[in-house]
C-alpha cells in the first residue's frame, strides 16, 4: 500500500490581479499561504509553484542520497542541498531546468564513489522520476 498526500489551492480573480492561497492540511505547514502572479513572476511576498517544486526536489533528493550513502556503508554526517527550478516563458510557460547542488560531509568515502552515488540518487528519487521531462543537473561537492 502506498502513501497519499494532498494540498489544496484556492484562487480568486484573473491571473494578474487575482490571488490564491495554498494549504497542506495534513501537516499544517502551509495554511492559506498566499501565492499569485507577483509572488511567482515578481518579488512580492508569498510562495509559488516553482519554489514548492524546488523544496520537494531538494528534500527528496537529499533523503535518497542519505539512504544510498548509508546502504554503501558511508552514512553522511551532513548533506546540504539547494534546488533551483527555472521557469521559461519561451513558447509558453514551462519548467526548463532544475539544478541540484549538494555539499556533503561523508566520512570515509572518496570523491568518485560519492559522485556515483549522488548521480544515482538524482536519477532515482521519486521527485526526479516525476519530473523526468525537465533536464536536471547535479553539482555534488564533498567537503
Amino acid at each position: 500500500m502506498g502513501i497519499s498526500r494532498h494540498a489544496t489551492a484556492h484562487w480568486e480573480g484573473d491571473l494578474k490581479s487575482g490571488q490564491g492561497r495554498l494549504s497542506t492540511p495534513q501537516s499544517g505547514l502551509l495554511d492559506n499561504t498566499r501565492y499569485g502572479f507577483n509572488s511567482r513572476f515578481g518579488e512580492e511576498k508569498g510562495t509559488n509553484p516553482e519554489e514548492l517544486i524546488a523544496a520537494a526536489h531538494a528534500g527528496c533528493f537529499t533523503m535518497a542520497l542519505s539512504a544510498k550513502l548509508t546502504e554503501a556503508g558511508h552514512p553522511p554526517a551532513s548533506l546540504d542541498t539547494r534546488a533551483e527550478v527555472d521557469l521559461s516563458m519561451e513558447g509558453g510557460p514551462t519548467l526548463s531546468q532544475i539544478r541540484l547542488k549538494v555539499k556533503a560531509q561523508v566520512p570515509g568515502i572518496d570523491a568518485a564513489k560519492f559522485q556515483a552515488i549522488a548521480e544515482d540518487a538524482k536519477a532515482n528519487c521519486p521527485v526526479s522520476k516525476a519530473l523526468s521531462a525537465v533536464p536536471v543537473s547535479l553539482e555534488a561537492t564533498l567537503l
